[in-house]
C-alpha cells in the first residue's frame, strides 16, 4: 500500500480456470496484507472494469470474476489482456473509494450451554471465564473475509492473550450462531456445520437469510463489536427474530 487507503501494485496475479482472475497480495494472515486486498477492491469497484460480475476478497488475495468474451484480444488471452488493464487501473488509483463503514454490534451469550469450550479453554489459559468473556467483548473486530460457509465472518482482531489452538475432536454438529475461537481467528457459525474451533459462546443472531437482502447480515470491511447478554436476553432476542 503506497498510503493509507490506496491500493500497492505490490501483487502476484494468476488465473483461476477461464473466468476468475486471483491477485495474491501475500501469505500471511494479518490486518495490513488484508487492508491492501480491501483497498484493492474497493479501487477495483470503483474502475468499473468491463465484464467483471463479482469481486470476492480474502485474507490475502481478490478474486475477480468476469467474462472472458469482454476481454478478446486479437494477439492476446482474454485473461492476459484484463490482467494488464486490472494492473493499469490499480496503478492509477492514488485512494479507495469505500462504501460507507459499517459497525455491526452482535449481542453473545457466553459461556453455559451456549459456550461448552468457555470455562476448560479459560482454565487453559489462566483466567476466569467471566474474565475470558469481558476480553472478547471488549476488542473491536474487522471482517477480513466471509468463508467456508455462506455467512461465515473470519474476524481478525482477537487478543493475543485468547488464542487457543482448535480442538483435537472437530464437532459433527455446531448450533447456528456460535461464536467461536480457532488459533489467533475468531468467527461466527452462520447455520448448524460441523466444526473444531472452540465455542465461547452464541449469538442469537442471523447471519445468514437467502430470504434477505443482503443475505449476509456481515460484509468483508465491517467492524464487529460483540455485547455480552443473559440467556434469557439471548432467548427474547431469538423470540422477537422468528416473529
Amino acid at each position: 500500500m503506497t498510503a493509507a487507503g490506496a491500493p500497492s501494485s505490490a501483487f502476484d496475479v494468476e488465473p483461476l480456470g477461464e473466468t476468475t482472475l486471483l491477485l495474491r497480495f501475500g501469505e500471511r494472515i494479518d490486518a495490513a496484507t488484508n487492508a491492501r486486498v480491501h483497498a484493492a477492491a474497493a479501487a477495483l469497484r470503483a474502475a468499473a472494469l468491463p465484464g467483471v460480475t463479482d469481486i470476492v476478497p480474502a485474507y490475502a488475495s481478490l478474486a475477480l470474476h468476469y467474462a472472458p468474451a469482454a476481454w478478446h484480444r486479437r494477439d492476446d488471452v482474454p485473461w492476459r489482456s484484463f490482467a494488464t488493464a486490472v494492473r493499469e487501473a490499480l496503478a492509477a488509483a492514488t485512494h479507495a473509494s469505500t462504501r460507507a463503514a459499517r459497525t455491526i454490534e452482535v449481542p453473545v451469550c457466553y459461556g453455559g450451554a451456549h459456550g461448552p469450550d468457555l470455562e476448560p479453554l479459560a482454565a487453559m489459559l489462566g483466567m476466569a471465564g467471566e474474565a475470558f468473556a469481558a476480553r472478547h467483548a471488549a476488542g473491536d473486530y474487522r471482517v477480513a473475509m466471509l468463508g467456508f460457509a455462506p455467512g461465515f465472518p473470519y474476524l481478525l482482531g482477537l487478543d493475543a492473550s485468547l488464542h487457543a489452538p482448535r480442538r483435537a475432536q472437530p464437532r459433527t454438529r455446531v448450533p447456528r450462531g456460535s461464536v467461536a475461537i480457532g488459533g489467533a481467528q475468531t468467527g461466527i457459525y452462520p447455520s448448524e456445520l460441523p466444526g473444531g474451533w472452540q465455542l465461547i459462546g452464541r449469538t442469537p443472531l442471523a447471519l445468514f437469510d437467502a430470504r434477505r437482502e443482503p443475505a449476509c447480515l456481515l460484509a468483508p470491511g465491517d467492524t464487529v463489536r460483540f455485547r455480552a447478554i443473559t440467556a434469557g436476553e439471548f432467548d427474547a432476542i431469538e423470540r422477537e427474530a422468528t416473529r
